[in-house]
């Protein structure tokens, strides 16, 4: 571990100089789940919720909040990302849906909270879109899985395999 790099040594907060760094090929892999009722899932895969299709909109809205992450966490630089995907799976051992997103770009700083941010807003997606008929819904596990390129390079979370 390595010290706290948005923070100076007067310890104020400060926004990482990034301008001296090479580019690199750069990606970041989070997951999350949404656990619910089984009737809640049944519902959302027969596409009956009344705020419509839950799968699709929680995906666009993961792929729509990577691009503003900039603009949601402090001291996150903009991103010119390439690639953002985001995978949702049903989990039958929950119940309910496990969310991935993967981030990509070429350039000067990590992607990791651009995927993380995709979950996180895919999950609060899939629970608004179903809160009417399952307020007790849990959302949880959001985690980084893996991250590649830059300095400190290859990342793998030792039990995602």
């Amino acid at each position: 571990m390595t010290g706290l790099t948005h923070i100076n040594a007067s310890g104020e907060a400060h926004m990482v100089d990034v301008g001296d760094k090479a580019e690199t090929a750069r990606s970041a892999t989070a997951e999350g789940y949404v656990k619910m009722a089984q009737a809640t899932l049944d519902l959302i895969r027969a596409g009956n919720a009344k705020k419509g299709d839950v799968i699709a909109t929680a995906r666009i809205a993961g792929i729509m909040a990577a691009k503003q992450t900039a603009s949601l966490i402090p001291l996150c630089h903009p991103l010119m990302l390439s690639k953002v995907t985001v995978e949702i799976e049903e989990d039958p051992a929950l119940p309910g849906l496990r969310i991935s997103a993967t981030a990509k770009l070429t350039g000067k700083t990590g992607v990791e909270m651009e995927a993380l941010t995709a979950v996180s807003v895919a999950c609060l997606t899939v629970y608004d879109m179903a809160k009417a008929t399952d307020k007790a819904m849990e959302i949880g596990g959001v985690r980084l899985l893996e991250k590649t390129g830059g300095k400190s390079g290859t990342f793998h979370r030792p039990e995602a395999g």
